[in-house]
């Protein structure tokens, strides 16, 4: 089915038409149509127009009201002000509007057209690492752009580039040679060998143990660095160990993601170890080109804006004077790749703020070598931290950082224990579910619904809450309404553009249209923040309608089946929003 154009589109486009009758030289403004809580709509755009023509703005804002007719599309629309313009839609192309809508299993969303090629890089854990609360938030937004991206058809290639490569990996695995004993540690009786959560907790141990030896043994460390070389040449015992230790990680990783919720295939894992055959190129690609220089033995990409404290350039370094590669090599490998290889024409970045600056010299590197150009762009969906309720980083209270397996899992608990208290008809294992749904939503909502670069206090008792801002009273909004609809018996939702609507209902109707235009905005402006309030804003309508206009009980039957009509809408575009959010809209709460 065609996209559905919205009400806001649609009289935008009658007072365009009429404002270019009025003053043919104006042919193509936009007429600034706008929210308003004065009327439905408000155009602003005549003021300008006027100025700019020299001529009076409220008379050729009364000479654009003339030209426009009222009846099915609009009802009223008068001159405020200097020349504004106030705009009342009419009952019956609201509802049909959403009738329209309702037809279309997409709601009416239309598909961009000039969609391409996204390579999103999230959820970016370490190998040999257990995940903490810093991995949440590339995770949860990076998902949800996913989801957004792909909705309006955009072909989206998922990338998740792992810390699987480097100085400590030869650490581990010359520490793990040294000591055999402590290589398997077995779980439980017999011979069978951890695996998962507690395969990761070794390895994370294990991990400490070998970086206290390298910061406090020279040979060691010596040792340690020369492993690398042999892991980097593909020596055969090396390279067994580091698939061990990157075969158990990815066990543990796709554990915590589903646990979150969120699914995670071995093909979108493409690791720093992926680009590792591109870098000796990367490198004489740059230096050939002249935008890669040699600086006391490194090679260097220099900045005029970029200085140390001492005034100094501050360079990115794509390889250290001892022939290693760091984080730039692999970073601009994987540019070339993407753009090349998978056929980019956008790279988004879901990557903690802190390291701005390095993907701005990286991105700036990759534009001057002409890996990045006008048509392939490649910008960070930075994120601030996670804050506890102190306002100081998330910590646990000896001051380690928050493992994201415990902070889930809490959260799973608490809203367990809300929807135990709420559940009338549950059984012991629908609660259960219901209570990792709600609580893997409390998580992501309350990430979501901050702009991604601002920080966020993670505090769960909020989070759960049924009241404000929270993914609990979303999806309660959603179950209230599954209830009604079970509750109507014979009765039907069906459209009823002739019946008149009250003002809670004009209100819904209303929000319910922006839909489309508001996923859109959200994809080309990376901010899913902007669809979470969409959605809250909908419960609240909803709310409101809800404790004004009885459903079931309305006067009369054509008014019943409306109020049903825009509950199961509303109820469809909940359930829509939050999925792209990645949170789950339970049948019953």
């Amino acid at each position: 089915m065609a996209s559905v154009p919205s009400l806001a589109s649609s009289v935008n486009q009658r007072v365009a038409d009429a404002l270019a009758s009025a003053l043919p030289e104006a042919g193509g403004a936009d007429p600034l149509l706008r929210r308003s809580d004065r009327a439905d709509f408000q155009a602003n755009g005549i003021l300008a127009l006027a100025k700019k023509a020299k001529a009076n703005p409220r008379e050729l804002a009364t000479t654009v009201v003339e030209g426009i007719p009222t009846g099915e599309l609009i009802q009223e629309i008068e001159v405020s002000g200097p020349g504004f313009l106030n705009i009342t839609v009419a009952d019956r192309a609201i509802i049909s509007t959403l009738a329209a809508r309702a037809a279309d299993d997409r709601l009416g969303v239309p598909l961009n057209a000039s969609a391409g090629t996204t390579v999103i890089d999230y959820a970016q854990p370490n190998v040999a690492k257990e995940m903490h609360v810093g991995h949440l938030r590339s995770a949860v937004i990076g998902a949800a752009m996913v989801e957004i991206l792909e909705f309006t058809g955009e072909k989206v290639v998922r990338r998740h580039h792992i810390g699987d490569w480097g100085t400590q990996f030869g650490m581990l695995i010359q520490y793990l040679l040294e000591h055999p004993h402590e290589l398997d540690h077995k779980s439980g009786d017999g011979d069978e060998q951890a695996s998962g959560e507690e395969a990761m907790s070794n390895l994370n141990r294990l991990y400490k143990a070998s970086r206290a030896l390298f910061d406090s043994d020279e040979e060691f460390k010596t040792r340690a660095r020369a492993r690398v070389v042999d892991l980097q040449a593909g020596e055969p015992e090396t390279l067994a160990l580091w698939q061990r230790f990157v075969d158990e990680s990815k066990i543990y990783f796709y554990s915590v993601f589903n646990k979150l919720d969120m699914d995670i295939q071995d093909p979108d894992v493409v690791g720093e170890s992926g680009y590792n055959d591109m870098l000796v190129e990367t490198c004489k690609l740059l230096e050939e080109s002249g935008v890669a220089v040699r600086s006391n033995g490194a090679l260097c990409v220099f900045f005029e804006d970029v200085k140390g404290p001492d005034g100094n350039p501050t360079p990115l370094i794509v390889q250290k004077s001892d022939g290693g590669f760091g984080y730039a090599a692999t970073d601009l490998s994987a540019i070339r790749d993407r753009v090349t290889n998978l056929g980019a024409t956008e790279l988004i970045y879901v990557v903690d703020a802190r390291q701005s600056l390095h993907f701005k010299m990286v991105f700036e590197t990759a534009r001057r070598a002409g890996w990045l150009n006008d048509d392939v762009k490649a910008v960070q969906l930075a994120f601030g931290t996670v804050l506890g309720k102190d306002g100081k980083p998330f910590k646990t209270r000896e001051g380690e950082t928050v493992r994201l397996v415990d902070l889930l899992d809490e959260a799973i608990e608490r809203a367990s224990a809300v929807v135990r208290e709420k559940a009338q008809d549950l059984t012991e294992a629908e609660i259960a579910e219901r209570g990792a749904q709600v609580g893997i939503g409390a998580v992501k909502y309350a990430d979501l619904s901050t702009s991604a670069a601002r920080d966020y206090k993670f505090d769960l008792d909020q989070m759960v809450s049924l009241n404000g801002d929270t993914s609990v009273y979303l999806q309660y909004a959603y179950a209230r309404i599954q209830s009604i609809l079970r509750k109507a018996g014979d009765a039907r939702p069906v459209a009823h553009p002739e019946v008149a609507l009250a003002p809670t209902e004009r209100a819904l109707g209303l929000h319910l249209d922006g839909f489309g235009e508001l996923i859109a905005e959200a994809a080309a402006e990376h901010a899913p923040h902007k669809l979470a309030a969409y959605l809250y804003q909908l419960a609240s309508l909803y709310t409101s309608f809800y404790s004004e206009c009885p459903v079931l009980k309305a006067d009369t039957a054509e008014q019943v089946e409306n109020r049903l009509f825009l509950c199961e809408l509303t109820a469809r575009t909940l359930s829509k929003g939050m999925s792209l959010l990645g949170i789950r809209t339970p049948e019953k709460l």
